[in-house]
């Protein structure tokens, strides 16, 4: 088999399963937080956050706020967390963040998945994971170009070839063409905020039973108070879609 169809295969194998790579880098973090603990290499504070805290919050939500402001310009089936069905779409994006970038949803996840890797402490961890994200994404990027290439043609082929894969360029970029819609973003990034603060969370836990001996969970940290108050809103909101139509919009 060619090289490019055996990637292309791996890559719509690795589409469908690409929500769980958070799960292969949760214990390697959860294992570098407990050998720097022991190694007392591992600056944390029980009392309040540090410089590493904020900045892998900040970085967090840097690849949330791309996705938001992705998804929420996009029309329905594209953009979306469509892991199960496989790859979707019913029109070729190319304004807004596609007028940048064509992955802008990859970039965001790289994001956020980077600042739980920065949370770590670890420059080595930060440089594994990136390279790790490299070869996996590079499959489903190929994957889903081949895709939009077989049923788009021209069309996709003439935006892709003036539009970078993964790093924005500085120039080009054109107002998204459908408005920015609150509702689909309620819908489709709920999970995404709550995770981050969820994870980050539980990575504070681990460093504080490590290097004390004992866990505080009401302790005085903002992560605990925004994995709790996000996770309240995660719950209404999916109770909201669910049972009501409230967060429907048509076409959207």
């Amino acid at each position: 088999m060619p090289l490019h169809n055996d990637m292309v295969r791996q890559g719509n194998f690795l589409f469908k399963y690409r929500s769980f790579l958070p799960l292969v880098l949760m214990p390697i973090a959860v294992g570098i937080i407990y050998f720097k603990s022991a190694t007392n290499s591992y600056f944390f504070t029980s009392e309040s956050m540090n410089t590493y805290d904020w900045l892998a919050v900040a970085i967090c939500l840097l690849g949330l706020l791309i996705r938001i402001k992705t998804v929420g310009h996009t029309p329905a089936n594209t953009s979306g967390r469509n892991t199960t069905e496989g790859q979707v779409a019913d029109t070729v994006n190319s304004t807004g963040m596609y007028s940048v970038v064509r992955h802008p949803l990859y970039l965001g996840n790289y994001f956020m998945w980077l600042g739980i890797a920065v949370f770590t402490q670890s420059i080595w961890f930060c440089l594994a994971f990136t390279l790790v994200y490299w070869l996996y994404y590079e499959r489903i990027m190929m994957a889903e170009e081949s895709f939009l290439t077989g049923k788009f043609g021209e069309k996709y082929t003439g935006w892709a070839s003036s539009v970078p894969a993964f790093i924005p360029r500085l120039k080009g970029w054109k107002s998204p063409s459908l408005p920015f819609s609150i509702k689909k973003i309620l819908k489709k990034e709920k999970n995404g905020l709550f995770a981050i603060f969820l994870v980050l969370w539980l990575l504070q836990l681990c460093a504080q039973f490590w290097q004390n001996g004992q866990v505080d969970y009401t302790s005085k940290s903002f992560l605990f108070w925004a994995m709790l108050t996000t996770g309240i809103i995660y719950v209404i909101l999916k109770f909201i879609k669910r049972s009501t139509s409230i967060l429907d919009e048509a076409g959207r």
